[in-house]
């Protein structure tokens, strides 16, 4: 958790601000006959200098709680905590739309839509998804079911060679488990 804290929330770019005030000094807070104390006071303004981000942080903790406001190297973390797809290669704008959108992507999970949606929000470009089966209601027994009785499911991508790979290995770890898939790459 530690290289996390360090690395992924930049701790190191927010934990000394120059010149950023506290909202509640400790030196106010000292008994009166430390009040005038000049080495009391400036003890209490260290501490002063090393809390006031924390202060800062928490006063806008819903900032870093919403993704398209939250800074940049928390949106990947954020991520986590809702289970999306985000990449540390990806476009700032596109890993904050798969934390937006995370919620509504799982409730599409193991879907055609949900993993067009996924392949749209991971590698910012659109798949067409074919699968075999259908749904139906007839009001008459034993009518035609829709589509095949063969499992099948194939995704089409327009994408250069290095991403296709990508996308392949991405298709194949997100599929339904018990359905055959193949990915067709177009030229873009």
């Amino acid at each position: 958790m530690s290289e996390l804290a360090g690395e992924s929330l930049g701790t190191a770019r927010r934990a000394a601000i120059p010149g950023l005030p506290s909202p509640d000094p400790l030196g106010r807070r000292l008994p009166a006959v430390y009040a005038g104390d000049d080495l009391a006071q400036r003890l209490t303004g260290g501490f002063d200098q090393v809390l006031a981000p924390v202060h800062a942080t928490l006063d806008n903790l819903w900032a870093y709680l919403t993704p398209t406001l939250a800074p940049d190297d928390f949106v990947s973390w954020l991520g986590g905590w809702v289970g999306a797809t985000v990449r540390p290669d990806q476009p700032a704008d596109q890993r904050r739309a798969a934390v937006v959108n995370a919620v509504g992507t799982h409730r599409l999970r193991g879907t055609a839509a949900g993993l067009r949606a996924e392949i749209r929000d991971v590698f910012g470009i659109e798949a067409e998804v074919v699968e075999s089966g259908g749904t139906s209601w007839s009001a008459t027994p034993g009518s035609a079911l829709p589509g095949s009785p063969e499992p099948d499911l194939l995704v089409r991508v327009r994408a250069a060679e290095p991403l296709a790979t990508r996308v392949r290995e991405f298709v194949e770890a997100n599929r339904p488990a018990h359905v055959p898939c193949r990915v067709e790459v177009l030229p873009e």
